[in-house]
């Protein structure tokens, strides 16, 4: 009984969403674009609406393409309320890097 009543106060009530990693270029902060499907409130047509989240990416590990899940959190700069959950699905297209083995930088190609 005691366990159930522990499972139950674990249970966040923050804001859960899912989406696709836009962009990673920024130093621990991933920009995330999150689709949702909508009626038109006078037409009725299902329309999409997108929107982008700035989130807190501690260890770097989304590329552009990743689906993740976001949970709200404290406000941790100007723009970002988000951390990453976890990674969903990864893409199969991940940015190749090449580096010389003698100097040390990535090669443009």
């Amino acid at each position: 009984m005691a366990e159930i009543a522990s499972q139950a106060e674990k249970q966040s009530h923050r804001k859960v969403l899912i989406g696709t990693v836009v962009s990673n270029k920024m130093q621990k902060t991933i920009v995330v674009e999150v689709t949702r499907k909508k009626a038109h409130p006078m037409y009725g047509r299902v329309i999409s609406i997108r929107k982008k989240f700035y989130a807190h990416d501690e260890k770097n590990e989304t590329h552009p393409g990743d689906v993740v899940r976001i949970e709200e959190s404290r406000p941790l700069s100007k723009l970002k309320r988000w951390t990453l959950k976890e990674i969903v699905r990864k893409t199969a297209l991940v940015p190749e890097v090449d580096i010389d083995a003698g100097t040390g930088v990535a090669a443009k190609g």
